[in-house]
């Protein structure tokens, strides 16, 4: 059993390590010079209205009671 307690976890560790140096295999790091890439998406640089146009009414906020005639 002391044998498997330390043994288990050195196999675990080169597992891990093994893995590591396979994603390095599989993806290897681009370099600046590559242009595969798409370009970052970029947000609009119009502002938004600060205050809603008057032709949009906005309705009474919620629990308001009805007026009566």
């Amino acid at each position: 059993m002391a044998v498997l307690a330390v043994l288990i976890p050195m196999l675990m560790l080169g597992v891990i390590l093994m893995l590591g140096r396979y994603e390095e295999l599989l993806l290897p790091l681009r370099g600046e010079g590559d242009t595969d890439r798409p370009e970052p998406a970029v947000a609009s640089l119009s502002p938004a209205p600060a205050t809603p146009s008057p032709s949009a009414a906005a309705p009474p906020p919620a629990g308001t009671p009805a007026s009566s005639p």
